[in-house]
């Protein structure tokens, strides 16, 4: 039998949680062909996989990469790490569609430049993406925050009844043009105002398609149990399925609250669709002027268009610099986003270990001082995680990171090694896989990574991208 690549002499995790087993896989094409001993096969290209576990490519359901799959294709912040696909347009801000003109607000201004493409309709992004594919495979999620910039007035207040309505026929639109569901994002100046009715209302389009509702609640501190209330009722009021991002209980006053936080998620569960996601890390980023710094224990200035000369700084000792307080200097540095050790340790492992909890690295690609989790994320979960704090299984880690994914987010014929699957494959040494990113220098591509396929196709090999950009739109 002849096959495009054959993976010799794997270590095989097919990403179901089962145990790992010894074998050979054929690719042919985009599509796993065999499994198993496989000594009549023959390939163009055999991959000596002795000593090494070959896994489904793993999914990151949560970044923020809108426009980096299209300014920056090779993704290697994704691919050195394993990641075979990633879903964007998360905590309720999306590329598409976008019609306002003008300076973008807060938070979409991280996550698009201010000359990044507009696309008025979801399909455009789309064609896009088809029209010249990054390496990764991506789906997208439609921003409620967005819809608000496009057609609410006064973002101050709730939408009235013809924005509402004209909210959910451009959601409604998105959608039917493949969005992957509808994101929120009440934590952020654009939709903080808009009442439960309002998510509620938008929620039931995405029901009406089948898609999730994925949230950045209201409140990850002092208020993340009144929040996490407010989520499982706008699953409940639109019988949709909700999805709760980044998991967390930030701030010192509610660390160890994340035993609560889980207990009302496994209640919630008997009744309803309930699932979550986290990152294997106690600093979270986002825009520097969002209140964290008040809850944090240190701060680091990612980036800031005033002074990016201070991009990777602590803010305490710009602010001592300066002679002024930790307010003024967020004031004078914006716009900016940062880093903020918010989260206890155990509160990361309870929420990481817990049965239906999915690993994301919620990434943000650009400014000078990114967070360590764009480049880190999964192999810190793989090294530090499985390897050195024995939290869970290395079979469990993949799964976290590829079925389950795929599974939750309607990701078909992806995130398993099985017969007829999308070949998205990642090899790697787990006695040697570890984040190589740190706080101080995160851009870094991990350690043990041997290579990552997407669709059939090697996209990260001997340590750099290939160049091959075989990713498609889900």
């Amino acid at each position: 039998m002849q096959a495009d690549i054959l993976f010799r002499n794997a270590t095989i995790i097919d990403g179901t949680g089962a145990p790992r087993s010894l074998g050979d896989v054929a690719v042919s094409d985009d599509r796993i062909a065999a499994i198993g001993a496989l000594e009549d096969w023959r390939a163009g290209s055999v991959v000596d996989c002795s000593g090494l576990v070959l896994a489904p490519g793993f999914i990151d359901p949560h970044v923020h990469h809108d426009e980096i799959v299209l300014t920056d294709p090779d993704m290697a912040c994704m691919t050195s790490q394993g990641v075979t696909s990633i879903i964007n347009g998360n905590c309720g801000f999306s590329i598409a569609p976008l019609t306002a003109s003008g300076p973008l607000p807060a938070p979409l201004d991280l996550i698009l430049s201010n000359d990044a493409p507009r696309f008025a309709h979801f399909a455009e992004y789309r064609r896009r993406l088809e029209d010249a594919p990054p390496a990764v495979n991506s789906a997208c999620l439609i921003g409620h925050g967005t819809l608000r910039i496009n057609e609410v007035s006064d973002l101050g207040r709730p939408a009235d009844g013809d924005e509402l309505a004209a909210m959910r026929k451009s959601l409604d639109a998105a959608l039917s043009q493949g969005g992957a569901g509808l994101s929120t994002g009440t934590f952020y100046p654009p939709a903080r105002a808009a009442p439960t009715a309002e998510l509620i209302a938008m929620a039931e389009v995405a029901k009406a398609h089948g898609k999730l509702y994925v949230t950045h609640m209201r409140d990850e501190g002092d208020q993340v149990v009144k929040a996490l209330e407010e989520t499982l009722e706008v699953g409940r009021a639109a019988c949709c399925g909700v999805h709760v991002s980044h998991h967390k209980c930030a701030g010192l006053a509610n660390h160890g609250l994340s035993r609560t936080t889980l207990a009302m998620i496994d209640a919630a569960r008997a009744v309803q669709d309930v699932g979550l996601d986290t990152t294997p890390w106690i600093a979270s980023s986002t825009m520097l002027n969002s209140g964290r710094h008040r809850q944090a224990t240190r701060v680091i200035v990612a980036d800031s268009e005033a002074h990016p000369e201070y991009s990777g700084r602590d803010l305490a000792e710009i602010a001592a610099e300066w002679g002024v307080d930790l307010d003024t200097a967020v004031e004078r540095l914006l716009p900016a986003a940062g880093i903020f050790f918010v989260m206890d340790e155990g509160d990361v492992r309870r929420i990481l270990s817990y049965p239906h909890t999915m690993v994301c690295s919620d990434g943000i690609a650009r400014g000078k001082h990114p967070h360590p989790r764009v480049w880190g994320t999964f192999p810190r979960v793989l090294g530090h995680y499985v390897r050195e704090v024995k939290l869970f299984s290395l079979e469990n880690a993949v799964q976290r990171m590829t079925s389950m994914p795929a599974d939750r987010f309607g990701l078909k014929q992806r995130g398993r090694i099985a017969e007829g699957q999308f070949a998205d494959l990642v090899l790697f040494n787990a006695d040697k896989v570890a984040e190589a990113a740190t706080f101080e220098v995160p851009i870094a591509p991990a350690h043990g990574i041997h290579g990552t396929w997407v669709n059939g196709r090697a996209v990260w090999a001997e340590g750099a991208p290939t160049g091959l950009r075989p990713g498609k739109a889900l």
